[in-house]
């Protein structure tokens, strides 16, 4: 029987894959605000990625066992 087309794993993985994109995008929008001068926000939305950044990695791990598991 073929794998669901939309299974958790694929949903799963778009969703981390959409979390890097929006991480790059605060990223680039982070170096913009900080050479305005704005250095306070600047360092605020760094801690908010930081915390991005830690995730991500659970969050792969996570996935990667749910792949080894097999479909759902």
């Amino acid at each position: 029987m073929p794998a669901p087309q939309y299974s958790l794993p694929d949903t799963l993985e778009r969703i981390y894959e959409n979390q890097l994109a929006l991480e790059a995008a605060l990223m680039e929008l982070t170096l913009l605000v900080e050479r305005q001068g704005s250095v306070e926000a600047g360092g605020n939305v760094r801690g908010a990625l930081e915390t991005i950044g830690e995730n991500a990695g659970y969050i792969k791990q996570g996935l990667a066992r749910l792949r080894a598991q097999g479909p759902d």
